[in-house]
């Protein structure tokens, strides 16, 4: 089955496992998936992913979630930009999430990135997805 938003298709794996307590949840391998992922878990909202390849098989990431009290780490995941309708920003107007308590994610010219540190390396671009 074709998937016209495989990004968004990821965030839905991850909020999906997570309502369902799973600790991990597997996905379809990019490039760009592993850079959101990298910012996720320096970010501290997952424990961490690894690339599966069994033979004959898409490669894939196997995620692990992550949960603190029980409740999961990630209360809300939401995709910004669409492939129906993209989302940019500069710099200058990079959201904040939740009053700096979350993260958006970029697209910038200088790589995937959070919102933080693309304001300190002053570059703006694609608004990804916000996490809380």
């Amino acid at each position: 089955m074709s998937v016209n938003d495989p990004l968004g298709d990821m965030l839905t794996r991850i909020r999906n496992a997570q309502m369902r307590r799973r600790p991990k949840v597997a996905t379809p391998a990019s490039s760009l998936r592993a850079r959101v992922l990298d910012v996720l878990a320096d970010e501290g909202y997952i424990r961490g992913y690894s690339r599966v390849e069994l033979k004959g098989e898409v490669p894939q990431f196997e995620i692990e979630l992550k949960y603190y009290n029980g409740q999961p780490a990630i209360r809300e995941i939401e995709r910004i930009s669409k492939p129906g309708r993209r989302v940019y920003s500069p710099v200058k107007d990079i959201p904040t999430v939740a009053n700096g308590l979350g993260v958006a994610i970029l697209s910038t010219p200088k790589g995937v990135m959070s919102d933080s540190k693309a304001r300190e390396a002053n570059v703006g671009g694609e608004v990804i997805c916000s996490i809380f």
